[in-house]
Parts: C-alpha cells; sequence; structure tokens
C-alpha cells in the first residue's frame, strides 16, 4: 500500500531542482551566437540523434516530477554539492557563450559545446539527490543517472555537429 504524503511533500519534488536551468534557457537561449539558435540548431541533424536527444531531454524533465526531494542522507547531501557545482559550471558556459561568443573558449569545440556537456553534472546531482519516487514502483538512483548521461551524450553529439558545420 502507498502511504498517504501532505500534498506538500508532493510540491516539494525534484523538479524544483530543474527549474533554474529552464529559466536560463528561457532568459538567454535567444542570446547566444546565430549557429546556437533553433532554426540553425536543428537543421540536418541526423535522426536517431534529433529523437535520442528530445525522448531523453524529456525523461530528464518529467522524471523528477515524480521523485522525492530530500536531503537526509549522506548520498543526497553529495548530490545536492554536486548539483550546485553542476548549476555553477552551467551557468558560466551560459556566460561565457552569451557574453563573450568571439573569445578563445567560446570558439573553441570544448567551449563552444560546453552548454550542452556541463548539463551532465546538475543531472547527476538530481539523479543523486531524487533516489525515490512517489509511485509505488520500484526505483533506483541509476535510473535518472543513466537517463542523463544518455541525454549529455546525445545533446553533446549535436552540439558537436553543429560546431563542426559551421566551424
Amino acid at each position: 500500500a502507498m502511504k498517504t504524503l501532505p500534498i506538500v511533500t508532493y510540491l516539494l519534488n525534484c523538479f524544483l531542482l530543474i527549474i533554474p536551468t529552464l529559466v536560463v534557457n528561457l532568459v538567454w537561449t535567444n542570446r547566444l551566437p546565430l549557429m546556437w539558435q533553433a532554426e540553425v540548431f536543428w537543421k540536418n541533424i541526423p535522426p536517431v540523434i534529433a529523437y535520442g536527444e528530445t525522448i531523453s531531454r524529456i525523461a530528464v524533465n518529467v522524471l523528477p516530477v515524480f521523485m522525492l526531494l530530500r536531503i537526509e542522507t549522506k548520498r543526497q547531501r553529495i548530490g545536492l554539492a554536486v548539483y550546485l557545482i553542476g548549476i555553477l559550471v552551467y551557468f558560466f558556459a551560459w556566460v561565457l557563450m552569451v557574453y563573450f561568443p568571439q573569445s578563445a573558449w567560446s570558439t573553441s569545440l570544448p567551449g563552444a559545446t560546453a552548454t550542452a556537456w556541463t548539463s551532465l553534472f546538475w543531472l547527476l546531482g538530481i539523479g543523486l539527490i531524487g533516489d525515490s519516487l512517489y509511485l509505488p514502483i520500484p526505483y533506483r538512483s541509476w535510473v535518472y543517472v543513466g537517463l542523463s548521461v544518455i541525454f549529455a551524450v546525445f545533446h553533446t553529439l549535436h552540439a558537436v555537429i553543429v560546431y563542426l558545420r559551421m566551424t
């Protein structure tokens, strides 16, 4: 039988940890260089990469809605540290791309694709924090970590294709 939890417990889910990245994406996506704008970014991407990225993106953004947000265990505390460091690195990658798009870093392969591959850091943090679901089904945090790795690989491959096409 499933335990009945107070409504606030359901609202305090791991999706709250996704919100800062959604805000960054909403605020800065239109300020990225042309090659990273949607109409150029998604043009002629192999379907396996486009579908893999889209499906895994949906999974890593929706699953946290069902993941309990608790910082009680050592693993969850490590997850919070990984998440916070990851968010800072991800945010910094965006700052460099938006405000210094012609810098040596932003025009290099690692720098130009950093907003893609740095997402793995904060996603891993969420995976360590969200070790259980509200749903009465078996769940292990490696499921989310695995989905995060899959997403980061597809997203980074996509960014590398765009980078190589435009350089």
